[in-house]
């Protein structure tokens, strides 16, 4: 019979690409990893791996298990959701993350009123960016990632996750207290084509989207500096070195020398949970996605 955990382990090798990716999803060493593959390739008296550079593949064996491995948990995954719906109690363990400014606006009040309401339930929470928290719901390595777009940019999401709508964030433009524009009660994205831009790192979604905004615009931004913190960017903005996009959601007070003023033409952020369908009956799951609910509300006012 085959043992449970070493296809969890496969499953994890087909899905990370690597032992070490594995064992960092599986939160084991790679030694426990390569165990456990040893093992399985002698339960089922085949060759799972083989050698590829300083990597290993799976070879035609090992990917045919690795199939199956994937349909068998999740179909666990299905009968664990339903032993727990039944059971009707919140309890066990559920794993979120949230990209930065959610996880600021909205941790404190979800989790708290989690540990108050299922002090049975562990939580483990972490910061992750919208691209990575979706495809660590997808391979299993979390239960719940809070994810967000933009009214004109959608974020793909892939089959077998569902949604809860959480809330819209709206974004300003934040600036130095002396730029030309600082006084106005309103502003036009069109109007900073001269200016200097501090923006996401490349290659993180809302770059991408504050890119394809401004050109939109009809001009070409000049991109300054690069800080994944929203606070690293309003610091850069008061030290006088550009101007960015400063959503609401987590921002807390605004540091001196900043002035922040808001777009004729609303920029809103998307924000919203997505899990593993498979997981959609597990109370942990929905007590979760109603506390994220419960503070997005706080938050709105």
């Amino acid at each position: 019979m085959l043992n449970l955990e070493r296809l969890r382990t496969l499953d994890a090798l087909a899905r990370h690409g690597s032992v070490s990716g594995a064992a960092e999803g599986l939160h084991v060493t790679t030694s426990a990893v390569s165990q456990q593959l040893a093992k399985l390739e002698r339960e089922v008296g085949q060759q799972l791996l083989a050698r590829n550079g300083r990597g290993v593949r799976l070879t035609d064996a090992g990917r045919l298990l690795a199939d199956h491995a994937a349909r068998i948990l999740s179909q666990v995954e299905v009968a664990q959701s339903d032993i727990e719906a039944q059971r009707g109690r919140v309890v066990g363990e559920v794993r979120i993350a949230a990209f930065p400014t959610a996880a600021r606006g909205l941790f404190p009040v979800a989790l708290r009123a989690l540990r108050a309401s299922h002090p049975e339930l562990r939580v483990s929470s972490r910061e992750l960016e919208p691209e990575a928290g979706i495809r660590r719901v997808i391979r299993g390595d979390l239960d719940l990632a809070v994810v967000l777009d933009w009214s004109n940019k959608r974020l793909p999401v892939p089959g077998g996750l569902a949604t809860a709508h959480l809330l819209d964030d709206a974004a300003d433009v934040a600036m130095p207290v002396d730029h030309r524009l600082a006084e106005r009660p309103e502003v036009d994205l069109e109007e900073f084509a001269d200016d200097e831009w501090v923006s996401w790192p490349e290659g993180e979604f809302c770059h991408d989207w504050l890119m394809f905004t401004l050109r939109s615009k009809g001009f070409e931004p000049r991109i300054g500096h690069l800080a994944g913190e929203h606070h690293t960017q309003l610091a850069l903005i008061a030290a006088g070195l550009g101007v960015c996009v400063a959503p609401r959601l987590g921002r807390g007070p605004v540091p001196e020398g900043v002035a922040v003023v808001p777009v004729r033409q609303k920029m809103r952020r998307h924000i919203y949970a997505v899990w593993r369908t498979d997981a959609d009956r597990r109370p942990s799951i929905r007590a979760a996605v109603e506390a994220l609910g419960g503070a997005a509300l706080t938050v709105n006012g």
